[in-house]
């Protein structure tokens, strides 16, 4: 059999997340995303496809011209490297195929938490902590953001300024004081 027709298995992550990009979405639940994270995703997907794909089948190319593949850096690095990109396209065009777009500015000036909320708490030690509930392809923890699925998210959903609400953790159930829920200023319109 031809090799062009077997599968490669350099890192055979799963295209639903298992590459380490984003974890999977729960069975039955949607892809919910702010206009933002969704535009972030859609300038990745389009900035692999018109420059970086095209730069890395270049050097393929170039690389493949030069005689013996088997220790051709260029080629061999090149083409792993193009696997990599094709992935993340798949996993890119899935997410965005199913993502459903929120707008969280629509609650702007309410006090109940919803998807998009950035909500100031406290907890049980006296620590008071600020999230914001976003997408699973848009949170990144190191900016105090959080997906929608995870524990202190669901925890939070639906419940208002003022309320005590319980968070289980694998440490042990806490409670945690909502002191203040904020959404972004809706946008004006485009004239």
């Amino acid at each position: 059999m031809s090799k062009a027709f077997t599968k490669e298995t350099d890192s055979d992550a799963d295209d639903d997340g298992a590459d380490g990009a984003s974890p999977p979405l729960p069975a039955g639940s949607k892809n919910y995303i702010t206009p933002e994270g969704y535009a972030r995703l859609r300038d990745e997907l389009l900035q692999l496809m018109d420059e970086e794909r095209p730069k890395i089948v270049e050097t393929v190319h170039w690389a493949a011209k030069n005689g013996d593949r088997s220790e051709n850096g260029d080629y061999l690095y090149g083409k792993k490297r193009l696997r990599e990109i094709d992935r993340r396209i798949r996993f890119l065009t899935k997410r965005l195929e199913i993502a459903e777009i929120t707008d969280p500015s629509v609650h702007h000036g309410r006090d109940q938490v919803f998807f998009g909320a950035t909500v100031r708490y406290v907890d049980e030690t006296g620590e008071e902590r600020s999230v914001t509930i976003l997408g699973i392809d848009e949170a990144e923890s190191a900016k105090s953001q959080v997906s929608w699925i995870s524990p202190i998210a669901r925890a939070l959903l639906k419940s208002r300024e003022g309320d005590v609400v319980k968070l289980v953790t694998p440490g042990g159930a806490h409670e945690v004081e909502i002191l203040s829920v904020s959404y972004p200023a809706p946008r004006p319109a485009a004239a």
